[in-house]
């Protein structure tokens, strides 16, 4: 099944998007900053999203991992 059709699926796709940016903004600003509107905001957006929610990104991403290893 899709990741789209899959809700758990979907969330997992969004947490591990919204981590990789937060990353790769860490390791280089000037990738994401270049594009902060148009289609490529989404990543922007995503990165700031990672910076600014952080604690709460982290417990989502434990508490996705806990389900998927020992749920599933």
């Amino acid at each position: 099944m899709s990741a789209i059709f899959n809700f758990q699926s979907l969330l997992t796709v969004i947490l591990l998007l919204i981590c990789t940016c937060a990353y790769i903004r860490a390791l280089a600003p000037s990738v994401l900053d270049k594009n902060k509107t148009g289609l490529l905001g989404i990543f922007w957006k995503c990165a700031r999203i990672g910076e600014r929610k952080s604690p709460y990104v982290a417990i989502c991403c434990i508490v996705m991992a806990f389900s998927i290893l020992f749920v599933q």
